[in-house]
């Protein structure tokens, strides 16, 4: 039999003490062994041990004990052991028990007498109590401050026992009077809160008739005020006008948790802009505390006004983004997410200008995270910049110095921004290639220099600038070839200049990469770290260029890139460069920079050959500089500028598409009555109540206090636990919310048998935790239950609830039991769409080790209905834009991404091909974190991808 316990205490089941040793130490003389006994014996009975031959030892040898340790574990003890016997009769023994109790709160020392008071607030049992009451209540005007605040909460534990009105029917005037002339601030606060749980009128009177004291109210007396505001005013909200001045009055307290706390009464209680804007600049001022967990807390409920008080909100962007001088990288990441949803043209310059300070502080180097950091802001100024292009150019120069920067992350963002800037503004064109040639040779990772390449070959325009791009490519590659045929002979240096190549390959990678389109690649590229200037080739210059290093390195994707390049600025200077000779002097560098790339893949000057893409990419550039047609040009020159035109196009539009549904969402119904609230009456009525009165109309009539609820979608949450012919019918709803699932279980009695004894008893697998044991009903014939069972779940995959429902009826001897259908939990209520840029993507691939591998098996025959139907049945959002899906090419590829409550990332990768019977073959790769998630997600494909169309 399961009892309530007021203790908890650690228990080591080691090596558990015999009750006969504990005896023997509780009568010894020994106080220290007296101590270790009693704390044996606590332990012990806390697991579940009866010790009955104990008690009357402890009365003996204990009870007359001095010692303060002794006496307070005695209490403990006393606190645990059955008081009753099994028909709820107090034991006689207790009288003893009774007696010591009395002397205890008689006792000359005051800690003896606070902790017994203090074990009366855990005892239920009247009949001990009630022989104690004179003596409780001459406690509560001790002269120490420490007994009288224990007495009070003894007071209001025994009121509100079932029978306490009877037993002190004085208590709420008699505490309500040492309230009045108390001084210490924690019986105070006990006095208060006695008058708050038992009489709440009286406390409601109190606080009413000292307003103008309660801002020099102890701290603990203005916490149990907020509480009691916070009740009053949701049982009865029209009273609130009059509260609300108080908890603005406490706004200015001393103490950050009574600010805090009442800055969040007041959004609970209240939507007037005046209340709204108090508590977000109390929120705003909290942001100074030094402790990175009340930053946290306090950036989450600004996160909360940001959604439902947005314009209020756009004020204080200046002050939330003081929160950027913690050094701690969450609270900066969570601080720069709030501020960017809260951007508008009016702020979006001294928001820039904030984040231009921050990233020319990240240059000093003192803090080891800094590059991380830069990350985080250069992204942020790419969304401002996006949002609002003219504020472009006061940053795009700016971020460009960090284009070299160590942190490859970090410069990857720096180019992607400028790439995009280059492109929707076009005024900064000019000044953006030029400064970007300038700085060129700084760039050391591969990735950010075949982007910079891209930009470079398709935003060059005028004839200085293509000239200038052709010479800071040769520069950087160096002098041409890149080894010469009489080193690749000489045997005797063969084996030493491998391993001198070698350290700067042991950067390189040959991992399978996924490509944008979702599909798999084996690739022969430097990784994505800042390379070190790899050994001299002989032929190359003093210092070596960075597009040398990283192709001396193996990165011969990087060499096709540089190729298409010099290939799209040769064919451009034809257009600008009059000169015949000039051109084909152009033309044939190119071409001998191709040449070499070729010959050095194929050498055995390095240690891993070319990859065959890169070699026919760049075969091909050889092939097209060769014999140039008009249709060729024009793909080169303009078609992929103008894909990448449309690629930005389609990601503002979905943008744009998002906001315009999420700001779409009706709340009032057309035919809805309006209030005029011009037409209230205003008499007696401050700003503040009149604003409130106001936004609780809106509310009204917005349908925000009746929203949630009752709607058609709870039927299909109802799941029959038993058959309609069982003698006991059981039906439960499902309500999964985030941690928590609560099943609500209607049991009916169908026989016309009283049902003596009726427990539903659950059992879960997977990860669920059944939180309370359901109790014992007695069910009257045709008569129905609602019982409520509370289960935990600690992580997202699928988890089962099964049971029984057993009971006795009086005609038979034994219990009856009926079998419950098994309730699934559905991964599907975990997770949710989520969005993700395409670098995060690729890197959470990369770095998450649980992949589960679905192939392809469906009835369904067209590509895009079973992208479609995946999406829909696992509740994904695909990343891949809709425009790279377009056309009929009998191959499909795409990501999708979701998110669990526990934070959990979920990626899958879907790839499929028709086949020439023009059924679908492929395979669907999930990959998460965890392993749960992966298998969960799995199962659920496996069963819905059969789906009918």
């Amino acid at each position: 039999m399961e009892r309530s316990s007021t203790l908890l205490v650690h228990f080591d089941k080691g090596t558990p003490a015999l009750s006969n040793e504990i005896k023997l130490s509780l009568e010894g003389n020994d106080v220290p062994a007296k101590v270790d006994a009693m704390k044996k014996a606590v332990m012990l009975l806390l697991n579940g041990e009866t010790l009955p031959q104990l008690f009357i030892t402890i009365v003996r040898y204990v009870l007359p004990s001095e010692d303060h340790t002794i006496q307070k574990l005695l209490l403990l003890y006393l606190e645990i052991i059955d008081k009753t016997d099994s028909s709820g009769r107090i034991l006689p023994e207790m009288i003893l028990i009774c007696q010591n109790l009395r002397n205890n709160l008689q006792h000359p020392n005051e800690f003896i007498r606070g902790v017994t008071l203090r074990f009366l607030c855990r005892l239920s049992e009247v009949d001990i109590i009630e022989p104690l009451i004179p003596s409780i209540l001459s406690n509560i005007e001790h002269r120490h401050p420490f007994i009288r605040r224990n007495a009070i909460l003894a007071v209001m534990s025994i009121y509100k026992l079932p029978q306490g009105e009877q037993l002190l029917a004085d208590a709420p005037e008699v505490i309500e009077r040492i309230l009045a002339g108390e001084q210490d601030p924690s019986a105070r606060r006990n006095a208060f809160l006695m008058l708050f749980n038992c009489a709440q009128e009286r406390a409601i009177n109190y606080l009413l008739s000292h307003v103008d004291q309660v801002p020099d109210w102890p701290e603990q007396l203005q916490m149990v005020v907020l509480d009691l505001i916070r009740k009053v005013c949701r049982s009865n909200r029209a009273e609130k006008g009059r509260y609300i001045k108080i908890i603005i009055s406490l706004l200015n307290a001393q103490s950050i948790a009574v600010i805090y706390e009442c800055a969040g009464t007041l959004v609970s209680l209240s939507s007037a802009p005046t209340a709204i804007r108090a508590a977000a600049n109390t929120y705003c001022q909290l942001l100074s505390q030094s402790d990175n967990n009340v930053k946290l807390i306090v950036l989450e409920r600004l996160n909360e006004l940001k959604s439902s008080h947005r314009e209020i909100m756009v004020e204080m962007i200046m002050d939330v983004l003081r929160a950027l001088s913690s050094p701690n990288l969450d609270i900066r990441h969570k601080t720069l997410d709030i501020v960017l949803e809260l951007i508008t043209p009016r702020n979006v310059d001294e928001v820039v200008s904030t984040l231009k300070k921050e990233v020319m502080k990240t240059q000093s180097g003192e803090l080891e995270k800094n590059g991380e950091y830069r990350q985080m802001l250069v992204q942020a100024i790419h969304t401002c910049a996006i949002k609002f292009p003219e504020v472009a150019s006061t940053v795009v120069h700016l971020l460009m110095d960090f284009l070299g920067d160590s942190n490859v992350a970090s410069a990857v963002d720096v180019v992607l921004f400028v790439r995009e800037i280059i492109e929707t503004n076009q005024k900064l064109r000019v000044s953006i290639i030029t400064r970007l040639l300038d700085t060129f040779y700084q760039i050391r990772a591969g990735r950010v220099c075949s982007c910079a390449l891209w930009i470079i070959g398709e935003y060059c325009l005028s004839l200085s600038e293509v000239e200038n791009g052709i010479s800071t490519i040769k520069q950087c590659l160096g002098e041409l070839p890149f080894y010469t045929a009489v080193e690749e002979g000489d045997s005797a240096d063969a084996s030493k200049r491998p391993q001198q190549v070698n350290s700067s390959i042991t950067v390189s990678s040959r991992r399978p990469a996924i490509l944008a389109d979702g599909t798999y690649a084996t690739q022969s590229a430097a990784s994505e770290t800042a390379l070190s200037a790899p050994s001299l080739a002989t032929g190359s210059l003093t210092a070596l260029g960075n597009l040398r290093s990283l192709i001396l390195s193996g990165d011969f994707f990087l060499g096709a890139v540089i190729s298409c390049t010099l290939t799209k600025l040769v064919l451009r200077l034809e257009e600008v460069q009059p000169s015949k000779i000039e051109l084909n002097k152009a033309c044939t560098g190119a071409l001998l920079i191709m040449v070499s790339m070729l010959q050095l893949g194929q050498s055995s000057y390095l240690p891993h050959p070319i990859d065959n893409d890169s070699y026919e990419r760049i075969a091909l550039c050889i092939r097209l500089l060769c014999n140039t047609g008009d249709e060729v040009r024009k793909i080169w020159l303009q078609s992929c500028r103008q894909s990448f035109a449309k690629m930005l196009a389609d990601k503002q539009f979905n943008e744009t598409k998002e906001i315009k549904a999420k700001a779409h969402i009706s709340h009032a119904q057309p035919d809805d009555l309006i209030d005029f609230y011009h037409l209230k009456s205003r008499k007696g009525m401050s700003q503040l109540e009149l604003e409130d009165e106001v936004q609780d109309d809106l509310k009204r009539a917005t349908g925000e206090f009746t929203m949630a609820g009752d709607d058609a979608n709870k039927l299909n949450r109802i799941l029959q636990l038993t058959g309609f012919s069982d003698p006991v019918y059981a039906e439960a709803y499902v309500t999964v919310h985030h941690y928590d699932i609560v099943l609500d279980v209607t049991v009916i009695n169908r026989t016309k048998d009283t049902l003596q004894n009726l427990c539903l008893e659950l059992a879960t697998m997977g990860d669920l935790k059944l939180v309370e044991r359901p109790q014992n009903y007695t069910l009257a014939p045709e008569s129905s239950k609602e019982i409520r069972a509370n289960i935990k779940v600690s992580s997202t995959e699928t988890g089962v609830i099964f049971g029984n429902i057993v009971y006795e009826t009086s005609n038979v001897l034994e219990r009856t039991v009926v079998v419950l259908n098994d309730i699934h939990i559905d991964i599907m209520d975990y997770i949710s769409p989520a969005i993700c840029a395409d670098v995060a993507f690729r890197n959470m691939w990369a770095e998450f080790e649980w992949e589960n591998k679905v192939a392809v098996n469906t009835v369904l025959q067209n590509e895009k209905d079973f992208l479609n139907h995946i999406i829909k049945s696992t509740n994904m959002r695909c990343l891949t834009a809709p425009s790279a899906l377009d056309g009929e090419c009998g191959f499909l590829a795409a990501n999708l991404y979701a998110k669990s409550v526990f934070g959990e990332d979920a990626l899958v990768n879907i790839s499929i091909e028709k086949q020439v019977d023009g059924k679908l073959s492929g395979y669907i790769r999930i990959r998460s974190k965890t392993q749960g998630i992966a298998l969960s997600l799995g199962d659920k494909i496996t069963l819905k991808q059969k789906g009918s169309s």
